[in-house]
């Protein structure tokens, strides 16, 4: 394999890792902004605001999955003059959350300390 190919090959892993580990923070951020009740849009927003950009192709799916997967309830509403999906957390999802973010914080401590570790 020539230097090309082989940097190539170890900048399409690095993405592949990279979106693996953003894929599965997406969902605990947006359980995160739905302890509020927010419309796609307002999730997108405040998901923004927080730094997670996320493109209205990946995140009404996933809406629809934790829906699905009785982590959120949704309802739609007139708003203006036209109909709006509010979502909101189930008590399901706010226990979720909790027990995510508890697995989130013990697993960054360990990393924290294994990234900050010197190798004798």
């Amino acid at each position: 394999m020539s230097d090309a190919a082989t940097a190539r090959f170890k900048r399409g892993a690095a993405e592949a890792l990279r979106q693996e580990l953003r894929r599965g923070t997406l969902v605990l951020a947006a359980l995160a902004v739905l302890r509020e009740e927010r419309n796609g849009t307002a999730v997108r927003e405040a998901l923004a605001a927080g730094g997670v950009d996320i493109e209205d192709g990946a995140l009404y799916p996933m809406l629809r999955r934790l829906e699905e997967q009785g982590m959120l309830t949704s309802e739609w509403r007139l708003e203006g003059s036209r109909n709006k999906r509010f979502y909101i957390l189930t008590e399901l999802g706010a226990s979720t959350y909790a027990s995510l973010v508890d697995e989130w914080q013990r697993q960054t401590a360990g990393l924290q300390h294994l990234i900050r570790k010197v190798e004798p």
